[in-house]
């Protein structure tokens, strides 16, 4: 240990140590997979069990003691910290799985290389080892995704009458269908990653390496995240059972609008509303009317084709540019009040780690706040600045461009927000949301008898970036690579 490592680092990081030597090298990965599982799984759930009653504590503190569904505050709140800490100890849960994969993958490694080494002595040392960890970690995969699969949820089930008197009860798979998304996603991030690595190599050598090459280079990520977040904000918009109920409910709250306006503009793409027919839609957009004070022959689609923009801006007057920047200002307050105590907590409890807290926050605000931003000023930018001139302002046009131009419109540019956040950062945003995307696509539930198609992807993909991670750990980007590396240690 060097003297320029601080005193209170080297305390944990000494007891770390005198901790692990105390376990069976075979048995520290399944045993750090297991803790990092159980605590990625609990801790997010404990914090937000924290915050919900702390926040009730604080709203209703002023009227004497609170009753929550019948027991004491402090009851209940024991009583759901003890059902998650209990929870996360289930076998057929995260944690179980992921000391499943892990231990799965260290330990028959070991054995597989010894046969390997016993019936193909003619392979190379480092052949037999590539193809030794891939075996190994496919059949781990195939076995952990399995655990997880064999869990019976009410949500991927159905129940249909069979006869008068019979019921019959159909189960889907599905639920797991996330998780393989994510580690797809970071396979064939690691392969082309790989390709792209060896054909730069030749390029360089070669001196053919051109200015388009290292755009592609630098654009790759921010693509990646433009092109999903556009998949993600229109599936949020006109399909959202495709979104995770918890993702559906964080986009409507940074979001912050009115749900009857979505309503309306789900009707138009639909065609339930269309512009110069009566078809009873008015009511609709002329409750909003009568809220925000406007005529309400604003809200008849029969007689105002289209709707006013300034519907769309809810309250913010006609000006498009105005009311983008009061949404970047508004979702500006909204996400610092989300990430400043976040980096705080995470940053020294001096004034230099108030600064870096205060700048990363402030820089995620802004991305957060221009998302939100172009999105919004995509949708206006299509109803009333570029669309009618170059659709044009006849009735047909003005149906199609509120039936998905517009939106499409936002969706397409709010990903652009990006380049707001560091560069780090873009890699790992842009593999988060690329498998969220990507279950947009897909139905959320699919026949049980598909279910080895999904397992096969997931196991054959793990295979894949555990060797990588064995064999080249810079390979698998991000924080993955790392936390995967430090994991699999033995």
């Amino acid at each position: 240990m060097t003297s320029s490592t601080p005193p209170l680092l080297q305390r944990p990081r000494a007891h770390h140590a005198r901790l692990d030597k105390t376990i069976p090298p075979a048995l520290r990965p399944v045993i750090r997979a297991y803790v990092l599982g159980y605590a990625s799984a609990v801790a997010p759930r404990v914090l937000t069990l924290v915050l919900q009653y702390g926040a009730r504590w604080r709203r209703r503190k002023s009227r004497g003691p609170v009753i929550v569904n019948g027991t004491q505050p402090q009851d209940s709140f024991v009583a759901s910290l003890r059902r998650i800490l209990s929870g996360g100890l289930d076998p057929q849960r995260f944690p179980t799985f992921c000391a499943t994969l892990i231990g799965g993958t260290t330990l028959l490694d070991v054995l597989v290389r010894r046969l390997m080494k016993r019936w193909k002595p003619q392979l190379s040392g480092i052949v037999r080892r590539r193809l030794s960890i891939w075996i190994s970690s496919f059949i781990a995969g195939w076995l952990s995704l399995r655990l997880l699969q064999s869990k019976k949820t009410n949500a991927f089930a159905e129940t249909k009458a069979v006869n008068d008197d019979k019921q019959k009860t159909i189960r889907y798979a599905g639920r797991t269908l996330d998780l393989t998304l994510f580690a797809a996603t970071r396979a064939v991030d690691v392969v082309v990653g790989e390709l792209w690595s060896q054909r730069r190599q030749r390029r360089v050598a070669a001196d053919q390496w051109s200015w388009f090459d290292s755009f592609i280079s630098k654009m790759a990520d921010p693509s990646i995240f433009a092109t999903s977040c556009a998949l993600i904000m229109w599936a949020w918009f006109y399909t959202p059972c495709a979104l995770p109920k918890s993702y559906n409910k964080w986009i409507s709250s940074a979001a912050a609008v009115d749900s009857r306006l979505i309503e309306a503009l789900r009707r138009c793409h639909k065609g339930e509303l269309r512009y110069g027919e009566e078809t009873g839609q008015a009511p609709l957009l002329q409750s909003m009317c009568s809220d925000y004070k406007w005529p309400l022959e604003w809200g008849d689609p029969a007689t105002t084709v289209p709707f006013p923009c300034e519907i769309v801006h809810m309250g913010c007057g006609p000006s498009c540019e105005y009311h983008a920047l009061y949404r970047f200002f508004r979702s500006f307050k909204w996400s610092m009040a989300t990430y400043l105590p976040l980096n705080l907590l995470a940053r020294k409890k001096d004034l230099q780690g108030f600064r870096k807290a205060l700048t990363s926050a402030a820089r995620s605000s802004s991305f957060l706040a221009t998302f939100i931003t172009l999105f919004y000023y995509g949708v206006c930018l299509a109803r009333t600045r570029l669309g009618p001139r170059l659709l044009g302002k006849h009735t047909a046009s003005r149906q199609k461009i509120d039936a998905g131009v517009c939106v499409g419109c936002g969706c397409f540019m709010c990903g652009w927000s990006i380049f707001f956040e560091a560069a780090s950062r873009r890699k790992d945003m842009a593999l988060f949301v690329a498998p969220r995307a990507l279950a947009t696509l897909l139905p959320r539930r699919y026949p049980l008898n598909k279910q080895w198609r999904e397992t096969f992807v997931f196991a054959f993909s793990t295979a894949i970036v555990f060797t990588c991670v064995r064999e080249n750990r810079a390979r698998v980007r991000g924080v993955l690579g790392n936390i995967l590396g430090s994991v699999l240690e033995t």
